[in-house]
């Protein structure tokens, strides 16, 4: 018996320690990205690109003010109100902040956004505790949530004005956007749809919030959290519902945003090379084709 406690304490040790080199190794990696300016540019019609190098900002900008999503790292926030700057725009202009998900890539600056411009941040109910905390971390990321003890994750905590459920509708003005509840990567995981006009034509836009699982998670009794298998099932579902035309994600990898960044330099149109249903739904496809090799090795360590 002493001998398989021993054992057993070593594989934990030793599980432990994978974790924690896994963490330093992504936060290093990830701080490369965090004060890289990216330059700002139009995607269609009132739609612009405003984030830094890989991790995505949009802004939606109307005659009564404008709409921010996502607020990248605590480094990232001077440099989103730069791009704005360089746009002509004026950060006190933005009056509504959203977010796709409470990671501190996405909601980390959103304090100094929000001081900066005095706008009201809207959050998922699922995602409003890990936001207006700073604590970043939910029961979605499995064991890696034990780095948060180690000082991972957390970001200057901003003020949650409202809280919502899946179906909301935002307006500013002539600006709207529903929220779609895509939970899995996080409880509260958000993505934006909304409509864009290019000249005569109307375009849908979705910004996809992430359908990433993270390593060793458990989408298996005991599951991660209760439910997250099914919510990874219902966000397939309801992405591959929406009409869009427009892919755009919370990282610019998931849409390819770099090359079609350059093709529109030469396209007779600039948006046509973002307007890409195909390359929406196959990141669907390949999500969901990770999340179901992942489940049946799960299922079959189980039986």
């Amino acid at each position: 018996m002493p001998k398989l406690i021993r054992l057993r304490w070593l594989v934990l040790a030793g599980l432990l320690a994978l974790i924690v080199a896994l963490g330093i190794a992504w936060r290093s990696a990830i701080r490369k990205n965090r004060s890289i300016p990216d330059a700002p540019f139009n995607i269609a019609g009132n739609l612009y690109y405003v984030g830094a190098t890989g991790i995505t900002s949009f802004l939606l900008t109307g005659p009564t003010g404008h709409v921010l999503i996502d607020g990248g790292y605590p480094e990232t926030a001077p440099l989103i109100i730069a791009s704005i700057a360089k746009l002509g725009l004026d950060i006190k202009d933005v009056k509504i902040l959203l977010n796709t998900h409470a990671h501190s890539d996405h909601a980390g600056g959103l304090r100094e956004l929000q001081q900066a411009s005095g706008a009201e941040l809207w959050v998922s109910e699922g995602d409003a505790e890990a936001v207006a905390t700073g604590s970043g971390v939910d029961a979605a990321m499995g064991r890696l949530g034990i780095l948060r003890f180690l000082g991972f994750f957390r970001f200057p905590a901003p003020r949650v004005d409202h809280r919502f459920k899946d179906g909301a509708k935002i307006r500013l003005g002539p600006i709207e956007l529903t929220a779609h509840i895509t939970a899995g990567h996080t409880r509260g995981c958000t993505s934006w749809s909304f409509p864009v006009r290019d000249g005569d034509r109307q375009l849908l836009a979705v910004d996809v919030c992430s359908l990433t699982l993270f390593p060793f998670v458990s989408l298996v009794k005991p599951e991660a959290y209760p439910g997250i298998r099914s919510d990874f099932e219902r966000s397939f579902a309801t992405l591959r519902s929406l009409p869009a035309d427009i892919f755009l994600g919370s990282h610019a990898e998931f849409f390819d945003m770099n090359r079609k960044r350059r093709e529109r330099g030469t396209a007779q149109n600039p948006v046509d090379p973002f307007i890409d249903r195909e390359g929406y739904l196959r990141y669907i496809d390949r999500s969901e084709k990770t999340f179901r090799e992942t489940l049946a090795k799960q299922q079959q360590g189980k039986s």
